[in-house]
């Protein structure tokens, strides 16, 4: 078995704690529906940043409150970058998983997905 990357990332409303710990929330959910192999029990660990303008409460508390319980949770401060995207969660989870590189799917919402548009699905104009 190997330890897979899974990145992922999203915007904050506000700096407010529920802003953030939902926005966590979401992002992880969206992360677990991608790759539905993705169980607390098979994660190693994960790490999360955050923009210097998110201060209201650390991200872990959302994945705690998903379950991730016993699962070991890191937040800190992402790089402040001129002019880079504001209110942003960042988060890179460590998966023990039979997966190959190429079938881990990787999450971007709403305005982050300008971090990695390679990574995020195109929308139909429809």
């Amino acid at each position: 078995m190997s330890i897979r990357g899974v990145r992922g990332a999203t915007v904050a409303r506000e700096n407010e704690a529920e802003a953030i710990l939902s926005a966590t929330r979401e992002l992880l959910s969206a992360m677990m529906e991608a790759n539905p192999g993705l169980l607390p029990a098979d994660i190693a660990s994960v790490f999360f940043t955050v923009t210097d303008d998110l201060t209201a409460v650390h991200p872990a508390l959302g994945a705690r409150q998903l379950g991730w319980t016993e699962v070991p949770l890191m937040c800190a401060r992402e790089i402040p970058v001129p002019g880079s995207l504001a209110r942003c969660i960042r988060v890179l989870v460590h998966w023990n998983t039979d997966l190959p590189q190429s079938e881990i799917r990787h999450v971007y919402l709403g305005e982050a997905a300008i971090l990695r548009p390679d990574w995020t699905p195109l929308k139909s104009d429809a």
